[in-house]
Parts: C-alpha cells; sequence; structure tokens
C-alpha cells in the first residue's frame, strides 16, 4: 500500500484528491495549516489509513520528518491566483517556491508530482496552441513563483509535472473565486455580470478528472516519469465572454451579461492549451465543463447569498 503526502491536503484540490486516493486504498497523509478551513477533512477522520498534521509547511524540521515517512509527495500548499499573492508577496514566494525548493532537496528517490499552472504561458500566439515546449512567459508574482518551482521539480529524478487548466467543480473547500465556479455563481444569483477583457482565452479542467489524472500518474508512473503534462479538456479552450454565454444558456438565466472596458484583469493571460500528450499517454477526461456547469448550479440553488465582484 502506497503511503502519500499531502501539503495543502485541506484545500480545494487538496480535499477532494485525498478523499479520491483514500478510496482507491492508499494510505494519505495530510499536512495543512487550516487557514481556510477546519471542517473539509472530517469525513475522513474516521478512516485508518487517513493521517492528519497541523502545521505550516515552511517549518522544515516538521516537513522533513513526513517526507521520510512516505512514498509520493504531493505539495499543493500554496497561495493561489494573481490577486492573493500581489497582497501577501513575501509569503507567495516562501510557500509556492522556497517550499518546493526545500522539498527537493530532501526528496531523495521519493517520487514527487507537482501541479503548476497553465498561467505560466502568459499571452499565447493568436491561433496557436499552447503545448509542453511552448516557453513559459508568467505574467503575475503567482505565474512566476509555480514556473520557478517547476524549475527545481525538474532537477529531480522522479517526478511528474501536471499544468493545470483552469479548475472548476464542487469541492469539500468551496472556491467561488475561479473562472467558471465564479461566472456560474454570478449568473445565477445576481442575474447579470460584468465581464472586462471578456476576449481572454482560457483551458478549464473538472476537479474530479483532476483527481483522477493524480491517480492514473501514480498507476502508470513507470510510463510517465519525468514528464511535464499540460491537463485540461480539449473540448474548452474559451474566451471569457464564450464561458459567460455558455453558462447563461446551460442554467437557463435570464442573466444579462455586459463588457466593460474601465477594469483590466489582474492576471493578463491569454491562450489556448493543447492537452494531446497526456490523451496520447492514455488518460482521458470524463466530466465535461457542460455537466460541471449543471453540478454547481445544482449547489448554488442552495445557497442564499448574493456576490458582487465583477470581471
Amino acid at each position: 500500500m502506497k503511503k502519500i503526502l499531502i501539503t495543502g491536503g485541506a484545500g480545494y484540490i487538496g480535499s477532494k484528491l485525498s478523499t479520491y486516493l483514500l478510496s482507491k486504498n492508499y494510505k494519505v497523509t495530510v499536512l495543512d495549516n487550516q487557514k481556510y478551513t477546519i471542517d473539509s477533512l472530517n469525513h475522513l477522520f474516521s478512516n485508518k489509513n487517513f493521517t492528519f498534521f497541523k502545521c505550516d509547511v515552511r517549518n522544515k524540521k516538521v516537513l522533513n520528518k513526513f517526507i521520510k515517512k512516505n512514498d509520493i509527495i504531493i505539495p499543493l500548499a500554496a497561495l493561489v491566483g494573481a490577486p492573493l499573492c500581489d497582497k501577501y508577496k513575501k509569503e507567495a514566494i516562501e510557500i509556492n517556491q522556497q517550499v518546493i525548493k526545500n522539498i527537493c532537496k530532501v526528496l531523495g528517490k521519493k517520487i514527487i508530482i507537482y501541479l503548476n499552472s497553465n498561467s505560466g504561458y502568459g499571452i499565447g500566439i493568436k491561433n496557436k496552441y499552447c503545448d509542453e515546449n511552448s516557453v513559459l512567459n508568467p505574467i503575475s508574482l503567482y505565474g512566476k513563483t509555480k514556473c520557478d518551482a517547476e524549475k527545481y521539480i525538474l532537477k529531480t529524478n522522479n517526478f511528474l509535472c501536471f499544468r493545470l487548466a483552469t479548475v472548476f467543480g464542487y469541492s469539500y473547500r468551496m472556491r467561488t473565486d475561479l473562472l467558471v465556479n465564479d461566472f456560474t455563481l454570478k449568473i445565477i444569483k445576481n442575474k447579470k455580470i460584468e465581464l472586462f477583457e471578456s476576449h481572454f482565452r482560457r483551458n478549464f479542467i473538472s476537479i474530479d478528472d483532476v483527481v483522477r489524472a493524480i491517480d492514473y500518474s501514480i498507476k502508470n508512473f513507470k510510463k510517465m516519469r519525468n514528464n511535464i503534462f499540460n491537463l485540461g479538456l480539449s473540448s474548452a479552450n474559451l474566451t471569457k465572454f464564450q464561458l459567460a454565454k455558455k453558462i447563461k444558456k446551460i442554467t437557463k438565466s435570464k442573466c444579462i451579461i455586459s463588457n466593460s472596458s474601465k477594469k483590466k484583469d489582474p492576471d493578463q493571460r491569454d491562450y489556448f492549451v493543447s492537452n494531446k500528450k497526456i490523451e496520447k499517454m492514455g488518460f482521458k477526461t470524463k466530466y465535461s465543463l457542460d455537466s460541471g456547469i449543471k453540478e454547481l448550479k445544482n449547489v448554488y440553488n442552495n445557497l442564499n447569498r448574493k456576490v458582487v465582484n465583477n470581471y
């Protein structure tokens, strides 16, 4: 039975990943400071194969101790998104970048699976897809810290690196700031949404396919080892305006979609992404963008709140 260490395992992806891997009979240990939630893993504490330890991953002594005890390291602890990293620059560099460097120094022969972001592609060439050989050109501090951390990963000898598309879907530690999650909530609850720089393009991926891909990579590590893979839906390379129109149609909302030229996106990335490499490796996505929007509609219809942030 493989033993897996997940830092930031109580977070948006981490809580879903921990749950999924335990269902596949792995032993899972989570390190998390519980800054954003204290209950996202409550459903796991009765599982004999689950261990939780509250700590800050910048504590080298504690982190190193748990690395030694596990076979596979999945470092998810991070400050995520351009606005948050700009607000807490020092912490972003320490957690997103320096901690990964520290992990790589003591990794030895352990396997590390790292989740980078498509944000590293920055602004793509018009009408051309970004693939794993495309030059990284991160614009935001968030993108820069993730790409610098990836450089440390590439110097190890037992790694897999996923460059994630923008993730959507429900999680035990829900995030409503992610593009699909956010747009769906505003369109359903506010009946109007204001977009800025609506021509910017993104690729998208279900959180459920992210955790499936990680499980797939563990089971097929020998043939996938020491590679970088874009991870997204090939059917979901959309502009922000196209995404809003799709959500409006699927949710059957009477929402008014407007465009504003007065604001700028804090993260100036704009690209289409190719996911052919991982598809050729045998992994197939299971959850479409349409099904994800329908799931979010069901979740949000049970919420009673109004949001005011605009895009």
